[in-house]
């Protein structure tokens, strides 16, 4: 199947289904994407094995023959964190810093590590004999919470914006820290132990930093000098591809590279908006970033869902999806729940305390696209049965995060701020 047949069927899917529930359903949008499209590969799966081999079975077989990794890791994934990061709220996230900091550094290595060594356990409990690094390396898989998940549902469900910062803030830069983490365990792995964890860490965020400041500082002195909307939105999307892919060639984090240009053309528009805005009366720089995050966010959330015409169950499916959800929930409890304790309770955002805060930051953890490019990417150094282990518990943490905490996070949210309204109050009684 081409490319341009590929298009087609993820764009009449996407009309479907928005269509469908607009009308009736009224779920949140990008949830049902992926939830009705998971449904459909599960429908079309259904029907080619009954139907046998030949034509119709074909054609579902192609339809999953994509290379999903390879679309968002090598395709989108830059321009999508580009246009996320350009709307961070520069005085809550210099505010939050030492929050978002730890956030994304120790509560994705805690995370991960927790991770790998209750998953490890929980399948000597139940008789599966796993190798503890092969068990970390899939707590690496799932442990960052995926930017383009956050940014695009949590923005759409009522948070405030103080906490919606902090969860995209952190989701936007814990990735750098979860894809070294991952390169460094690899090599454990792969008994290739050419990797350094801190070496790596230094070498991607610094690498990526001195990259994306340069490039970024030099294409945005160009912006400035022309009077065309049209034209910066091509320098910026120059500078964001550029930079990923020479940061991708020099082993710099394409990811952060990514951020960082996002945040920079942000702010030093907000600085010349009064310039700016005499051109761009209309702001379509801005608007055509916002339709393309939109566009972009809902195909990926409907091949996510298509991508299961392709996956393979594992023998320990049984294992997998209740030890996915409980140990996930675990494990980034107690990154965040570390991570706050060396914040401070001062420096915990919106009066929360410990409990409260890491609470709120394991049930809005989603898990999206980046955590399944990585356990796909596994394929190269894993064997088959390792392989399939590492993507259908990918498949499960993905699904879950974001469908059942996706569509229950207002609801927890909701009753975490009531009860710190109580607290609050039975505080100020007490101390009067």
């Amino acid at each position: 199947m081409g490319i341009m047949e590929c298009f087609i069927i993820i764009m009449v899917l996407i009309v479907a289904i928005r269509a469908v529930n607009e009308r009736f359903i009224h779920m949140q949008g990008d949830i049902a994407l992926v939830l009705f499209s998971s449904a459909i590969s599960a429908v079309l799966l259904i029907a080619a094995h009954f139907s046998g081999e030949g034509a119709f079975a074909d054609f579902v077989g192609n339809m999953g023959s994509f290379s999903f990794s390879e679309y968002l890791l090598d395709g989108v994934l830059c321009f999508m964190l580009f246009s996320g990061a350009g709307k961070v709220n520069f005085r809550k996230f210099k505010s939050n810093i030492k929050t978002i900091s730890l956030l994304a550094l120790i509560s994705t290595v805690i995370s991960s590590a927790v991770y790998g060594l209750l998953f490890w356990a929980a399948g000597f409990i139940f008789g599966i004999k796993l190798d503890v690094w092969l068990c970390i390396l899939m707590g690496c898989i799932v442990s960052p919470t995926d930017p383009i998940a956050a940014t695009g549902i949590l923005n759409k469900l009522g948070l405030s914006k103080n906490v919606t910062s902090v969860i995209e803030s952190e989701s936007l830069f814990n990735d750098g820290t979860g894809v070294a983490l991952f390169l460094f365990v690899k090599s454990i792995v792969s008994r290739s132990g050419e990797e350094n964890f801190l070496f790596v860490m230094l070498k991607e965020v610094l690498g990526a930093l001195a990259v994306a400041l340069v490039i970024s500082f030099l294409l945005f002195r160009l912006m400035t000098l022309t009077k065309s909307p049209v034209t910066r939105i091509i320098i910026s999307l120059t500078d964001v591809s550029l930079c990923y892919a020479v940061c991708e060639h020099f082993g710099f984090s394409g990811i952060i590279a990514s951020v960082v240009c996002g945040m920079y053309f942000s702010y030093m528009t907000s600085k010349k908006h009064d310039s700016l805005i005499i051109t761009d009366p209309e702001d379509i720089y801005r608007s055509f970033w916002d339709a393309a995050e939109e566009i972009l966010n809902s195909v990926l959330f409907v091949m996510i869902g298509l991508s299961l015409l392709s996956a393979k169950p594992s023998e320990y499916l049984w294992f997998i999806i209740p030890a996915s959800i409980v140990i996930g929930l675990a494990a980034r409890f107690s990154g965040v729940f570390t991570a706050g304790i060396i914040t401070g309770k001062r420096n915990i955002p919106g009066s929360y305390n410990l409990p409260e805060y890491s609470a709120l930051m394991t049930w809005t953890g989603l898990k999206g696209g980046l955590s399944l490019a990585l356990a796909m990417s596994a394929g190269e150094f894993l064997g088959e049965t390792e392989y399939l282990l590492a993507v259908n518990l990918a498949y499960a943490t993905i699904f879950f995060t974001t469908i059942v905490q996706g569509l229950t996070t207002k609801t927890i949210y909701k009753r975490i701020e009531h009860k710190k309204a109580l607290r609050l109050r039975k505080e100020s009684e007490a101390a009067r």
